[in-house]
């Protein structure tokens, strides 16, 4: 596809879309109309960076396909291997947990404890 098609396309796309980012702003506000103007004008920044032919040899080229794959199934092994390591942190972190965590877990316990049964104590004591 051309270049000046692609601009074409991408600035009608635009000015709809900066159409109707002004029918919101009336019936809505400048808030929605304002996001709706910002939503617009990427087809156009796509075009005016050279972005929008990438995405058109993408949809086109079975090299950069596999390209696109291959990004996927790293995204998907780091993923697996956060959640891999979280696992076994917190396996080895349950015994530290119970020997020196379990502590303050009680110390914590006793202090809200004591928040509760502290004025209970103390009526108790002096009458």
């Amino acid at each position: 596809m051309s270049d000046a098609a692609i601009f074409a396309i991408s600035l009608g796309v635009t000015l709809v879309g900066l159409v109707i980012s002004w029918g919101a702003y009336r019936r809505r506000g400048a808030g929605t109309g304002l996001r709706g103007a910002a939503l617009s004008l990427v087809p156009l920044a796509a075009a005016l960076t050279g972005v929008t032919e990438f995405f058109i040899d993408l949809a086109f080229s079975p090299v950069k396909w596999a390209g696109v794959g291959v990004a996927g199934l790293a995204v998907l092994l780091y993923l697996t291997s956060g959640a891999m390591l979280s696992r076994r942190d917190a396996a080895s972190g349950g015994g530290k947990a119970a020997g020196e965590g379990g502590r303050k877990a009680a110390g914590r316990g006793a202090e809200s404890k004591g928040a509760v049964q502290g004025p209970a104590v103390f009526c108790a004591g002096t009458g």
